[in-house]
């Protein structure tokens, strides 16, 4: 009888590196994890990594997969990759890297000089959309290079990003998938293919053509296995290697996200809500939606910059107790943490959080701040802890009824993925904070259930998404709205939280003209 046949997902996340074997009715039948330093940083804001070392670790994780399975590689059918979003890398005319990557959480900025020439100038001045545009300019990571370090620019015949580099060290092939091009490049996220000639993102940075690799849908074979590459994966040379998407866009494919009605949430260091859609719908306006990981279809995002980050914040500097006493009892300090919400009552006593730590480039503007008010002596260091959580959920609600208000579309269910799901507490005060039953996936690695789906379906172990989602995917644990709660949450979402921003702007503006910062 032969065996049933298998997909190894690579799934490159911002903490590990994770090789996944998934079974065509997406269950996890194995998994090697390698964790791994985010960055290194030799200027503050900073964030980089060599190239290397993520192929490196990649082997290390699949040395862990093999050694903890009796499951053979020639069982494999393919291959699929999904890393973290906008991790940009330069390579040179034989493939090498030439600098380390500049990581998705760099803070550098290039210079701007003066407003774009010729006719997109004046367009974008009578559109108001100067400041809109300074800042993707800021923020492109190519301007940086090439102003601040032109010979290793002038070198550059490759710029890739991380799930670009990974699929070319797979296949030799300077490939990568439509679903993965989030960042600053000259991508046109309506049409799914590299911008037209005459668009603005070519006149604004030095990325040619020729640098990029060529685009193909999810779902479909970017080439095969190398020999080089195969030993390194210890897999056999020549299985196909199947586009997937970015982290995010897999996630929500992981977790069922297939119509607009489904808001799928990611509890990770960038916290999101998602609702896939095959209409381009802009989350907010001028702000383009991503590609899906599903092909001809768009992810419309709200995006809480360093969202669970906070909550890591959290932990690292008042959770020494839980994290000491966890160790004593040979627990998680999750648990621990989870009994601080559990011990405040819901609305922290009057505590709010607004969790603008980064600032944005429309709603919240760039001089955003975060902020807590309503402090009394009543408060304790349990009541900031849920007043993290419950502000993280009240700025995903709203980001949720501009993804409603925008598409036409109510959201009627809500998919809860990432290491922030893991916590019932969280899970509960999300049901609560929205008003609907919060879902959540029937495993934790929906990231590299996602790209296993596009691989299923690429291979043709499906015939199409429906039929493999509906096979690959399921719920788990649900978790329903308190009706006490919701009702409280209610009041301060609708009568506090969203005065908040509003009210504090022209204060967080003073502060950014008194001070400078952010910058």
């Amino acid at each position: 009888m032969q065996p049933d046949p298998l997909i190894l997902a690579i799934d490159n996340g911002t903490q590990s590196i994770r090789a996944l074997l998934f079974d065509t009715k997406g269950n996890l039948i194995a998994k090697g994890r390698q964790e791994i330093e985010p960055y290194f940083s030799v200027q503050p804001g900073w964030a980089e990594q060599h190239p290397e070392y993520f192929w490196e670790s990649l082997g290390k994780a699949c040395v862990e997969l093999w050694a903890s399975t009796n499951v053979t590689p020639d069982q494999v059918a393919g291959i699929a990759v999904t890393t973290q979003r906008g991790t940009v890398i330069n390579l040179d005319e034989h493939g090498k890297p030439l600098r380390p990557a500049i990581i998705w959480l760099d803070q550098r900025h290039a210079r701007v000089d003066g407003p774009v020439k010729g006719p997109w100038g004046w367009i974008f001045k009578l559109a108001r959309l100067e400041d809109t545009v300074k800042r993707f300019r800021e923020n492109t990571q190519a301007n940086w290079i090439s102003q601040n370090q032109p010979e290793i620019w002038k070198k550059t015949r490759h710029f890739l990003l991380l799930s670009g580099y990974l699929n070319y060290r797979l296949t030799g092939e300077f490939k990568d998938s439509t679903g993965s091009q989030v960042g600053y490049l000259p991508f046109d996220y309506k049409r799914h293919r590299w911008a037209a000639k005459r668009d603005f993102k070519w006149d604004v940075m030095p990325v040619k053509r020729s640098m990029l690799p060529d685009l193909v849908s999810p779902g479909t074979t970017l080439g095969h296995l190398t020999a080089e590459a195969a030993i390194h994966l210890g897999l056999s040379e020549g299985l196909p290697v199947i586009a997937a998407a970015s982290d995010k866009a897999c996630e929500i494919l992981g977790s069922g996200g297939l119509t607009p009605d489904v808001g799928c949430m990611s509890y990770g260091t960038t916290a999101t809500i998602n609702a896939t859609n095959k209409r381009y719908v802009e989350p907010v306006k001028l702000m383009p939606p991503y590609p899906s990981a599903r092909p001809g279809h768009y992810s419309t995002e709200v995006m809480i910059y360093r969202g669970f980050w906070m909550v890591s914040w959290f932990k690292r500097e008042f959770g020494l107790r839980e994290r000491e006493i966890a160790e004593k009892r040979g627990i998680e300090p999750e648990e621990l943490f989870d009994e601080l919400v559990k011990s405040v009552p819901a609305g922290s006593m009057g505590l709010m959080l607004q969790p603008y730590w980064s600032p944005g480039v429309r709603q919240p503007g760039p001089e955003a701040k975060g902020s807590i008010i309503g402090f009394g002596d009543v408060h304790t260091r349990s009541h900031i802890y849920r007043a993290i959580l419950e502000g993280l959920a009240y700025a995903l609600r709203e980001g949720k009824e501009k993804i409603e208000k925008r598409s036409g579309i109510k959201i009627t269910k809500l998919r809860v993925a990432g290491g922030g799901s893991q916590s019932d507490a969280a899970m509960q005060l999300t049901a609560d904070v929205f008003g609907l039953p919060a879902e959540r996936p029937h495993t934790y690695e929906t990231s590299g259930l996602g790209a296993a789906i596009d691989a299923a379906v690429g291979l043709g172990l499906h015939p199409d998404f429906e039929t493999a989602v509906a096979a690959m995917t399921r719920v788990g644990d649900v978790f329903h709205p308190n009706p006490e709660a919701r009702n409280l949450y209610e009041k301060l979402y609708s009568e506090v939280y969203l005065r908040m921003y509003p009210q504090l702007q022209p204060l967080y503006q003073k502060i950014r003209d008194i001070t400078g910062y952010p910058k």
